[in-house]
Order: C-alpha cells, then sequence, then structure tokens
C-alpha cells in the first residue's frame, strides 16, 4: 500500500509541469502554432497558384506575395525552434490542401486565384488583429518580438488582399459564393491549427 502510494505521488509531480505553465505561455504557445501553420498553408497556396499560372501576366504578382509567404513562414519556423513549440501536427494536410486550393483556383483564371486570395488575406489579417489585441492585454518587453511580427506580417496580408482586389478578385465568376468558402475554410483550419 505504501509503495503504490509513493508511486502515486511520483506521477502527479511528474505531471505537474504541464498545468503550471501561464496562461499568457499557453497564449503565445497556441500563437505560434497556428501562425506557423497559416504561413504554410499561405506558402503551399501560392506554390499551387503558381504552378498554373507562373507564366502568365498575374505570375510576377503571385511571385511577389509567395516570396513575402516565404519569409513569414521561416520566421515562424524560426520562432517555433527558439519558443520550443510543437508544430501543428496537420502540416501535411496542409501542404497537400493549401496546393490543391492554389491550383484549383487559378485553374479557374486569373480572377478566382485573386478572389482566393482575397478571401484568405482577409481571414489573415482578422486573424491577427485578434491575436494583437489579446497579446496587448497581457504583453510585456519580453513579447515586442512577436508582437512586432505579427504587425509587419499582418500589413503584409492587407497589401496581399488589396492586391487581390485591383487584380480583378470580384470579378471571378461566383466570388461571393467561392470567397465565403474559402473564409469557412481557413477559419476552421485555424481553430484546429491552435491546439492540434
Amino acid at each position: 500500500m505504501l509503495g503504490a502510494g509513493r508511486g502515486a505521488i511520483r506521477s502527479i509531480s511528474s505531471n505537474s509541469a504541464a498545468p503550471l505553465r501561464t496562461k499568457k505561455g499557453r497564449m503565445l504557445d497556441s500563437i505560434i502554432r497556428v501562425d506557423h501553420a497559416g504561413e504554410f498553408g499561405a506558402d503551399r497556396i501560392y506554390a499551387g497558384q503558381m504552378a498554373i499560372l507562373g507564366n502568365t501576366a498575374s505570375g510576377p504578382t503571385i511571385q511577389h506575395m509567395w516570396d513575402q509567404e516565404k519569409v513569414h513562414k521561416e520566421k515562424f519556423e524560426e520562432l517555433i525552434k527558439k519558443h520550443g513549440v510543437r508544430p501543428t501536427a496537420l502540416l501535411p494536410i496542409w501542404n497537400i490542401a493549401g496546393w490543391a486550393l492554389g491550383a484549383g483556383t487559378a485553374l479557374m483564371g486569373e480572377k478566382a486565384a485573386m478572389a482566393c486570395t482575397v478571401a484568405v488575406e482577409d481571414s489573415i489579417v482578422e486573424h491577427y488583429n485578434d491575436q494583437l489585441r489579446s497579446l496587448m492585454e497581457v504583453s510585456d518587453e519580453s513579447d515586442r518580438e512577436i508582437l512586432e511580427t505579427i504587425k509587419k506580417f499582418r500589413d503584409e496580408e492587407q497589401e496581399h488582399h488589396d492586391t487581390g482586389l485591383e487584380h480583378g478578385a470580384e470579378q471571378a465568376p461566383f466570388y461571393q459564393a467561392l470567397t465565403n468558402v474559402i473564409k469557412v475554410g481557413c477559419k476552421t483550419a485555424i481553430a484546429i491549427s491552435k491546439v492540434i
């Protein structure tokens, strides 16, 4: 009986480290995980679009946005390592789904690809703004890097959104339905990637 009691105490204390993490620590862990997943997915979307539209008039515009997304992804890969955050287990799915979304909308035409960009970036800008509000409630000097990173990337995602509109996104067939479906998919991916 005594041996069982000691084992139980050992088991409880070895598992008690996880609940000792602060609310802010859990928030940062979730933010870095989901933002890495999002930037990974965006990288794959632009890769899919470039596979179809790379040699068209839209190619240089898509390439410019993709180059920025590559920088975003690399920064969150750096933050994952720096903070010891576990990446989402769904990266293989986001790899395929992102590429398929990019290529699929590009196959519908340049305007549909731009509609995809508008929908995705609208969701991401909203998501980054929500994160900034939450972080500012609990942040201190140690959070400057993550705050500045999110602000910078949010502004670049807004630029992508606006570029999509400037390049005829709203003229895509079934624009409203297409963008609504993509936004729902983005919000679902965000919610899942925060925890899995």
